[in-house]
Protein backbone atom coordinates (compact mmCIF):
# COMPACT_ATOMS: atom_id res chain seq x y z
CA UNK A 1 0.00 0.00 0.00
CA UNK A 2 1.13 3.61 -0.66
CA UNK A 3 0.41 6.94 0.98
CA UNK A 4 -1.36 9.97 -1.04
CA UNK A 5 1.59 11.73 -1.03
CA UNK A 6 3.78 8.72 -2.60
CA UNK A 7 1.10 8.91 -5.96
CA UNK A 8 3.50 10.19 -8.69
CA UNK A 9 1.95 10.31 -12.61
CA UNK A 10 3.90 7.39 -14.45
CA UNK A 11 3.53 8.35 -18.62
CA UNK A 12 1.07 10.48 -17.57
CA UNK A 13 -1.41 8.25 -15.52
CA UNK A 14 -1.64 7.19 -11.58
CA UNK A 15 -0.67 3.46 -12.30
CA UNK A 16 1.69 1.49 -13.49
CA UNK A 17 0.25 -1.31 -15.47
CA UNK A 18 3.12 -3.34 -16.30
CA UNK A 19 4.05 -3.08 -12.54
CA UNK A 20 0.51 -4.02 -11.17
CA UNK A 21 0.05 -6.60 -13.93
CA UNK A 22 3.68 -8.35 -12.83
CA UNK A 23 2.87 -8.07 -9.24
CA UNK A 24 -0.32 -9.84 -10.02
CA UNK A 25 1.28 -12.19 -11.61
CA UNK A 26 3.39 -12.78 -8.59
CA UNK A 27 0.44 -13.19 -5.96
CA UNK A 28 -1.18 -15.85 -8.18
CA UNK A 29 2.14 -18.23 -8.37
CA UNK A 30 2.37 -17.72 -4.79
CA UNK A 31 -1.44 -19.09 -4.52
CA UNK A 32 -0.79 -21.96 -6.79
CA UNK A 33 2.30 -22.71 -5.29
CA UNK A 34 1.22 -23.31 -1.80
CA UNK A 35 -1.83 -25.46 -3.64
CA UNK A 36 -0.36 -27.59 -6.02
CA UNK A 37 -2.93 -30.32 -5.16
CA UNK A 38 -5.31 -28.00 -7.30
CA UNK A 39 -3.19 -27.50 -9.96
CA UNK A 40 -4.87 -29.84 -12.21
CA UNK A 41 -7.95 -27.94 -11.94
CA UNK A 42 -6.25 -24.47 -13.49
CA UNK A 43 -7.00 -25.52 -17.16
CA UNK A 44 -10.68 -26.44 -16.93
CA UNK A 45 -13.41 -24.11 -17.78
CA UNK A 46 -15.15 -22.87 -14.63
CA UNK A 47 -19.65 -23.38 -14.75
CA UNK A 48 -20.71 -19.12 -15.82
CA UNK A 49 -22.70 -16.87 -12.75
CA UNK A 50 -23.07 -14.83 -15.73
CA UNK A 51 -25.36 -17.48 -17.56
CA UNK A 52 -26.94 -19.09 -14.88
CA UNK A 53 -28.09 -15.80 -14.77
CA UNK A 54 -29.67 -15.91 -17.75
CA UNK A 55 -31.14 -19.44 -17.38
CA UNK A 56 -32.71 -18.90 -14.34
CA UNK A 57 -35.41 -16.38 -15.57
CA UNK A 58 -36.48 -18.54 -18.71
CA UNK A 59 -37.06 -21.44 -16.57
CA UNK A 60 -39.15 -19.44 -14.14
CA UNK A 61 -41.13 -18.09 -17.26
CA UNK A 62 -41.37 -21.77 -18.48
CA UNK A 63 -43.11 -23.10 -14.77
CA UNK A 64 -45.18 -19.93 -14.48
CA UNK A 65 -45.61 -18.35 -18.15
CA UNK A 66 -48.77 -15.69 -17.68
CA UNK A 67 -47.01 -14.06 -14.74
CA UNK A 68 -43.29 -14.60 -15.19
CA UNK A 69 -42.99 -14.67 -18.44
CA UNK A 70 -42.39 -12.00 -21.16
CA UNK A 71 -45.58 -9.54 -21.73
CA UNK A 72 -46.37 -10.42 -24.83
CA UNK A 73 -47.42 -14.71 -23.50
CA UNK A 74 -50.86 -15.05 -23.78
CA UNK A 75 -53.13 -17.95 -22.88
CA UNK A 76 -53.09 -18.34 -26.38
CA UNK A 77 -49.63 -18.81 -27.01
CA UNK A 78 -48.01 -19.83 -23.51
CA UNK A 79 -47.50 -23.46 -24.33
CA UNK A 80 -45.87 -22.52 -27.89
CA UNK A 81 -44.11 -19.91 -25.70
CA UNK A 82 -42.85 -22.55 -22.87
CA UNK A 83 -41.31 -25.24 -25.64
CA UNK A 84 -39.47 -22.81 -27.04
CA UNK A 85 -38.18 -21.28 -24.46
CA UNK A 86 -37.17 -24.76 -22.53
CA UNK A 87 -35.26 -25.70 -25.09
CA UNK A 88 -33.20 -23.03 -25.24
CA UNK A 89 -33.20 -22.64 -21.29
CA UNK A 90 -32.49 -26.59 -21.09
CA UNK A 91 -29.86 -26.92 -23.70
CA UNK A 92 -27.63 -24.01 -22.08
CA UNK A 93 -28.33 -25.86 -18.67
CA UNK A 94 -26.85 -28.72 -19.79
CA UNK A 95 -23.57 -26.74 -21.46
CA UNK A 96 -23.23 -25.25 -17.88
CA UNK A 97 -23.54 -29.15 -15.95
CA UNK A 98 -21.45 -30.22 -18.77
CA UNK A 99 -18.82 -27.88 -17.85
CA UNK A 100 -19.25 -28.44 -13.61
CA UNK A 101 -18.85 -32.17 -14.80
CA UNK A 102 -15.90 -31.49 -16.60
CA UNK A 103 -13.85 -30.29 -13.74
CA UNK A 104 -15.28 -32.55 -11.45
CA UNK A 105 -14.29 -35.60 -13.44
CA UNK A 106 -10.74 -34.65 -14.53
CA UNK A 107 -10.15 -38.07 -15.61
CA UNK A 108 -13.31 -38.91 -17.29
CA UNK A 109 -13.44 -39.50 -21.36
CA UNK A 110 -15.64 -36.43 -23.11
CA UNK A 111 -18.00 -39.04 -24.02
CA UNK A 112 -18.64 -40.12 -20.67
CA UNK A 113 -18.75 -36.45 -19.05
CA UNK A 114 -21.43 -35.89 -21.93
CA UNK A 115 -23.20 -39.04 -20.62
CA UNK A 116 -23.38 -37.83 -17.15
CA UNK A 117 -24.47 -34.66 -17.57
CA UNK A 118 -27.13 -35.51 -20.50
CA UNK A 119 -28.56 -38.14 -17.58
CA UNK A 120 -28.78 -34.98 -15.25
CA UNK A 121 -30.51 -32.70 -17.65
CA UNK A 122 -32.74 -35.54 -19.14
CA UNK A 123 -34.07 -36.32 -15.28
CA UNK A 124 -34.35 -32.54 -14.09
CA UNK A 125 -36.64 -31.86 -17.64
CA UNK A 126 -38.54 -34.66 -16.76
CA UNK A 127 -39.17 -33.39 -13.31
CA UNK A 128 -40.62 -30.07 -13.95
CA UNK A 129 -43.89 -30.49 -14.02
CA UNK A 130 -44.06 -32.34 -10.56
CA UNK A 131 -41.85 -28.88 -9.16
CA UNK A 132 -44.24 -26.82 -11.06
CA UNK A 133 -46.88 -28.75 -8.88
CA UNK A 134 -45.17 -28.61 -5.56
CA UNK A 135 -44.49 -24.79 -6.43
CA UNK A 136 -47.80 -23.97 -6.29
CA UNK A 137 -48.41 -25.44 -3.39
CA UNK A 138 -45.59 -23.13 -1.87
CA UNK A 139 -47.90 -19.93 -3.60
CA UNK A 140 -51.09 -21.46 -2.14
CA UNK A 141 -49.59 -21.40 1.19
CA UNK A 142 -48.35 -17.93 0.63
CA UNK A 143 -51.36 -16.73 -0.04
CA UNK A 144 -52.93 -18.61 3.13
CA UNK A 145 -50.74 -17.72 5.42
CA UNK A 146 -50.55 -13.85 4.91
CA UNK A 147 -53.62 -11.54 5.24
CA UNK A 148 -51.64 -8.51 3.20
CA UNK A 149 -51.93 -11.08 0.26
CA UNK A 150 -54.38 -10.16 -1.87
CA UNK A 151 -54.04 -12.74 -4.88
CA UNK A 152 -52.24 -15.34 -5.44
CA UNK A 153 -50.77 -13.61 -8.69
CA UNK A 154 -49.92 -10.88 -6.15
CA UNK A 155 -47.27 -13.53 -3.98
CA UNK A 156 -46.14 -15.15 -7.34
CA UNK A 157 -44.83 -11.17 -8.39
CA UNK A 158 -43.47 -9.42 -5.49
CA UNK A 159 -42.78 -11.93 -3.27
CA UNK A 160 -38.89 -12.18 -2.41
CA UNK A 161 -40.02 -15.14 -0.63
CA UNK A 162 -41.29 -17.20 -3.44
CA UNK A 163 -38.53 -15.73 -5.67
CA UNK A 164 -36.07 -17.64 -3.15
CA UNK A 165 -38.45 -20.87 -3.14
CA UNK A 166 -38.43 -21.52 -6.68
CA UNK A 167 -35.04 -21.33 -7.21
CA UNK A 168 -34.39 -23.58 -4.57
CA UNK A 169 -36.55 -26.27 -5.63
CA UNK A 170 -34.95 -26.13 -9.05
CA UNK A 171 -31.10 -25.93 -7.39
CA UNK A 172 -32.13 -28.38 -4.93
CA UNK A 173 -33.37 -30.93 -7.84
CA UNK A 174 -30.13 -30.41 -9.06
CA UNK A 175 -28.13 -30.92 -6.40
CA UNK A 176 -29.21 -34.20 -5.97
CA UNK A 177 -29.09 -35.13 -9.34
CA UNK A 178 -25.19 -34.21 -9.18
CA UNK A 179 -24.44 -30.70 -10.29
CA UNK A 180 -23.96 -29.45 -6.68
CA UNK A 181 -21.81 -26.57 -8.25
CA UNK A 182 -24.27 -25.40 -10.72
CA UNK A 183 -26.86 -25.51 -7.95
CA UNK A 184 -24.76 -23.71 -5.97
CA UNK A 185 -24.67 -20.52 -8.02
CA UNK A 186 -28.45 -20.49 -8.69
CA UNK A 187 -28.47 -20.27 -4.78
CA UNK A 188 -26.58 -17.66 -4.19
CA UNK A 189 -28.29 -15.89 -7.78
CA UNK A 190 -31.44 -15.64 -5.32
CA UNK A 191 -29.78 -14.97 -2.22
CA UNK A 192 -28.00 -12.05 -3.76
CA UNK A 193 -31.73 -10.44 -5.36
CA UNK A 194 -34.21 -11.46 -2.19
CA UNK A 195 -31.42 -11.91 0.88
CA UNK A 196 -32.76 -15.10 1.53
CA UNK A 197 -29.79 -17.75 2.26
CA UNK A 198 -31.37 -21.18 1.72
CA UNK A 199 -28.13 -23.96 0.87
CA UNK A 200 -29.54 -26.23 -1.98
CA UNK A 201 -28.60 -28.97 -0.36
CA UNK A 202 -31.95 -28.67 2.06
CA UNK A 203 -34.71 -30.63 2.05
CA UNK A 204 -37.82 -28.61 2.07
CA UNK A 205 -41.19 -29.94 2.18
CA UNK A 206 -44.54 -28.45 0.28
CA UNK A 207 -46.43 -25.35 1.00
CA UNK A 208 -43.54 -23.50 2.14
CA UNK A 209 -44.04 -19.92 3.39
CA UNK A 210 -41.21 -17.99 3.84
CA UNK A 211 -42.96 -14.31 5.26
CA UNK A 212 -40.40 -11.23 4.61
CA UNK A 213 -37.34 -13.17 4.37
CA UNK A 214 -34.85 -11.10 4.54
CA UNK A 215 -32.19 -12.20 6.67
CA UNK A 216 -32.79 -16.09 6.61
CA UNK A 217 -30.10 -18.42 6.66
CA UNK A 218 -31.05 -22.15 5.69
CA UNK A 219 -28.20 -24.56 6.13
CA UNK A 220 -26.76 -27.41 4.29
CA UNK A 221 -28.11 -30.43 6.29
CA UNK A 222 -31.39 -28.70 7.02
CA UNK A 223 -34.82 -30.82 7.12
CA UNK A 224 -37.85 -28.97 6.73
CA UNK A 225 -41.55 -30.77 7.22
CA UNK A 226 -44.44 -29.36 5.27
CA UNK A 227 -46.43 -26.68 6.00
CA UNK A 228 -43.63 -24.65 7.84
CA UNK A 229 -43.33 -20.75 7.96
CA UNK A 230 -40.81 -19.22 8.30
CA UNK A 231 -40.12 -14.87 9.25
CA UNK A 232 -37.25 -12.95 8.47
CA UNK A 233 -33.57 -13.13 10.01
CA UNK A 234 -34.86 -16.96 10.75
CA UNK A 235 -31.17 -18.62 10.75
CA UNK A 236 -31.34 -22.92 10.80
CA UNK A 237 -27.61 -23.27 11.30
CA UNK A 238 -24.74 -25.27 12.88
CA UNK A 239 -23.93 -24.78 16.34
CA UNK A 240 -19.97 -26.30 15.80
CA UNK A 241 -17.80 -27.97 13.33
CA UNK A 242 -16.51 -31.46 13.50
CA UNK A 243 -12.60 -31.33 11.79
CA UNK A 244 -10.88 -34.24 10.60
CA UNK A 245 -7.56 -35.62 11.50
CA UNK A 246 -5.62 -32.84 9.96
CA UNK A 247 -7.70 -30.02 11.31
CA UNK A 248 -9.72 -29.19 8.41
CA UNK A 249 -12.99 -29.09 8.79
CA UNK A 250 -15.21 -32.61 7.84
CA UNK A 251 -18.00 -31.77 4.79
CA UNK A 252 -20.97 -33.62 4.79
CA UNK A 253 -22.14 -33.80 8.30
CA UNK A 254 -25.36 -33.54 9.37
CA UNK A 255 -25.42 -30.12 11.45
CA UNK A 256 -28.13 -28.41 11.08
CA UNK A 257 -32.32 -28.78 11.91
CA UNK A 258 -34.98 -30.53 11.80
CA UNK A 259 -37.85 -29.59 11.57
CA UNK A 260 -41.23 -31.43 11.78
CA UNK A 261 -44.57 -30.54 10.08
CA UNK A 262 -46.65 -27.16 11.10
CA UNK A 263 -44.02 -25.82 12.78
CA UNK A 264 -43.94 -21.88 13.00
CA UNK A 265 -40.86 -19.46 13.31
CA UNK A 266 -41.07 -15.91 13.88
CA UNK A 267 -38.75 -13.30 13.03
CA UNK A 268 -35.36 -13.52 14.28
CA UNK A 269 -35.27 -16.74 15.81
CA UNK A 270 -32.06 -19.05 16.14
CA UNK A 271 -31.72 -22.67 15.78
CA UNK A 272 -28.32 -24.12 15.91
CA UNK A 273 -27.05 -27.95 15.78
CA UNK A 274 -28.97 -31.46 14.65
CA UNK A 275 -31.87 -30.39 17.36
CA UNK A 276 -35.73 -30.95 15.99
CA UNK A 277 -38.58 -28.70 16.41
CA UNK A 278 -41.38 -30.80 16.70
CA UNK A 279 -44.75 -30.72 14.71
CA UNK A 280 -47.23 -27.77 15.31
CA UNK A 281 -44.44 -25.75 17.16
CA UNK A 282 -44.46 -22.33 17.36
CA UNK A 283 -41.07 -20.30 18.20
CA UNK A 284 -41.19 -16.53 19.17
CA UNK A 285 -39.07 -14.21 17.84
CA UNK A 286 -35.65 -13.70 18.98
CA UNK A 287 -35.60 -17.02 20.84
CA UNK A 288 -32.21 -19.01 20.33
CA UNK A 289 -32.52 -22.72 20.73
CA UNK A 290 -29.55 -25.36 21.02
CA UNK A 291 -32.37 -28.01 22.41
CA UNK A 292 -33.97 -29.65 21.06
CA UNK A 293 -38.36 -28.94 21.25
CA UNK A 294 -41.18 -31.07 21.45
CA UNK A 295 -44.09 -31.33 19.36
CA UNK A 296 -46.82 -28.79 20.03
CA UNK A 297 -44.38 -26.18 22.25
CA UNK A 298 -44.79 -22.76 22.04
CA UNK A 299 -41.34 -20.92 22.83
CA UNK A 300 -41.32 -17.52 23.35
CA UNK A 301 -37.99 -15.78 24.09
CA UNK A 302 -38.27 -15.39 28.38
CA UNK A 303 -38.65 -19.24 28.40
CA UNK A 304 -36.20 -20.04 26.29
CA UNK A 305 -33.50 -17.91 28.75
CA UNK A 306 -35.51 -19.68 31.95
CA UNK A 307 -34.69 -23.12 30.38
CA UNK A 308 -31.47 -22.23 29.53
CA UNK A 309 -30.56 -21.44 33.37
CA UNK A 310 -32.59 -24.30 34.88
CA UNK A 311 -32.82 -26.63 32.59
CA UNK A 312 -35.85 -27.79 33.95
CA UNK A 313 -38.65 -29.56 31.33
CA UNK A 314 -42.26 -30.65 31.83
CA UNK A 315 -43.18 -34.54 32.07
CA UNK A 316 -44.42 -33.79 28.13
CA UNK A 317 -40.84 -32.31 27.18
CA UNK A 318 -42.33 -28.69 26.67
CA UNK A 319 -40.14 -26.31 28.18
CA UNK A 320 -41.52 -25.11 31.81
CA UNK A 321 -43.28 -21.58 30.94
CA UNK A 322 -43.87 -21.80 27.20
CA UNK A 323 -47.46 -21.85 26.66
CA UNK A 324 -49.07 -18.33 25.92
CA UNK A 325 -52.96 -17.96 26.74
CA UNK A 326 -54.91 -18.97 24.12
CA UNK A 327 -54.76 -16.91 20.78
CA UNK A 328 -52.17 -14.82 22.32
CA UNK A 329 -49.28 -14.32 19.18
CA UNK A 330 -45.88 -15.99 19.66
CA UNK A 331 -43.88 -12.68 18.32
CA UNK A 332 -44.71 -11.74 14.86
Amino acid sequence: MIDDDEVALTDGQYWNIGAITEQLADVRARWRAARQRHVEHEAAEFPSRSRLEKIMPALCGALFPLRLGPSFVRRHNEAAFVAETLQTALSRLYGQIRIELGYAMLDASSDAIERAAGRIIARFAHDLPALRALLDTDVEAAYAGDPAARSVDEVLICYPGMLAIIHHRLANRLYELGAPLVARIIAEIAHSATGIDIHPGARIGRSFFIDHGTGIVIGETSVIGDRVRLYQAVTLGAKSFAVDPSGALAKGLARHPLIKDDVVIYAGATILGRVTIGRGAVIGGNVWLTESVAAGSVIHQASAERERVSGALLPSGQVAGTTLPPGRDAGR
